[in-house]
């Protein structure tokens, strides 16, 4: 295995226990440069990185802290800034364009993970900011109401202690070859035993068969997504998507 397969290997989320250790200037520029080295389309970077250091600030924006936040947005207000400098028309067209600075956005994300990995910093990744009022996100980062959309934050951190698992992952149903294929039933019961599995730390919840379920994923479907059928706060998220300009086709711009 290389260098970079062993990093990628390495990669674990660290739930709230980083510690005070703080990361220097260096490495944070470093971890900076290499995200916005990732794939992105039309050499656009649809995107924004707002670093945060304040740690009281970090935990009124998504609940954790750690030595750094960096919020990536969905963002294109420096693209039409830039257009409008220019004399020239730009509008974010429909949730196409949502799309594609979304996936701008996570691989920006992803590759920071990566190369803070590669220098012996952990991280966390959590969609915290969209808990509760999504509307303070705006105005503590004074992000721009229209175009910009805060997407994901990623903590930054050195751990106060070492994991003492590693959560496993799944292939079966997720690598396809040639062309889709369902689960026939045979691979539904070995995907069932390997969540059951004690020892593969599949799951986010380990003491399922205490709360009386016969499986893991009975507990996932019935007690921890039925818990997100209660939010009240959709609505939220349709208006500010809109007030961005990412619902409209762009005729009704």
């Amino acid at each position: 295995m290389n260098e970079t397969l062993d990093t990628i290997n390495k990669l674990r989320t660290i739930h709230g226990n980083f510690s005070e250790e703080e990361i220097n200037t260096k490495d944070l520029q470093t971890i900076l440069d290499a995200a916005i080295r990732a794939a992105n389309a039309s050499a656009r970077q649809s995107y924004a990185i707002v670093v945060v250091e304040d740690r009281k600030i970090m935990e009124k924006l998504c609940g954790f802290s750690g030595s750094k936040l960096l919020l990536f947005c969905v963002d294109f207000t420096r693209i039409a800034d830039m257009a409008s400098y220019l004399d020239n028309e730009f509008k974010v067209a429909d949730i196409v364009d949502f799309i594609t600075g979304s996936t701008d956005t996570i691989l920006a994300a992803q590759t920071a993970v990566i190369a803070a990995k590669s220098l012996g910093i952990d991280s966390l990744f959590t969609n915290g900011i969209h808990r509760g009022d999504v509307e303070r996100v705006f105005d503590i980062l004074e992000l721009p109401q229209e175009y910009c959309f805060p997407l994901i934050a990623l903590v930054l951190g050195y751990p106060s202690e070492e994991a003492k698992i590693k959560k496993g992952r799944i292939k079966t149903g997720v690598i396809h070859y040639g062309k889709y294929s369902r689960l026939n039933s045979d691979e539904m019961q070995e995907l069932v035993g390997e969540y059951d599995d004690p020892a593969k730390h599949m799951g986010l919840y380990d003491n399922w068969e205490k709360q009386g379920f016969d499986h893991y994923l009975d507990w996932f479907y019935k007690k921890w997504l039925t818990s997100f059928e209660k939010r009240t706060d959709i609505q939220v998220f349709y208006k500010l998507l809109d007030r961005a300009g990412f619902l409209k086709p762009e005729d009704e711009n």
